[in-house]
């Protein structure tokens, strides 16, 4: 059975820094589409960043680009999205996904249809 399992988030202040981390179980990350999404209160469910772990191919949503980071470890089956320079408007709940059906392309990656595993997601709360 597969499962995601999120950790990291937290509270920080505008300007910091946080990693957050996404343990896989079940199957190895390689040759996965690998997500970050993000969905604050009222509105839809946003990708944020992903990676093809059999290539290691990136997108990044304009949001986030340059300020965020994905990557992965094989060895420890985990994907990691290091966030610096954060802002409030990074506020949200945080949820890995993981799909298995190639490497999507920029117009596909940021669709949340096209993931078939979700994480139960963490808060990550930017202040100012």
């Amino acid at each position: 059975q597969v499962q995601l399992v999120e950790s990291g988030g937290g509270s920080v202040q505008a300007g910091g820094s946080l990693r957050l981390s996404c343990a896989a179980s079940g199957y190895t990350v390689r040759n996965a589409h690998v997500a970050w999404f993000r969905q604050a209160p009222g509105q839809e469910r946003e990708g944020v960043a992903s990676i093809y772990t059999g290539g290691g191919t990136t997108y990044y949503s304009d949001s986030v680009q340059g300020r965020f980071t994905i990557a992965q470890d094989s060895a420890e089956n985990r994907v990691y999205l290091h966030m610096n320079s954060l802002k409030l408007e990074d506020t949200a709940i945080y949820f890995c996904a993981a799909g298995f059906s190639g490497a999507f392309s920029s117009h596909q990656w940021s669709v949340p249809s096209r993931y078939n595993y979700w994480g139960q997601g963490t808060q990550v709360t930017v202040s100012s």
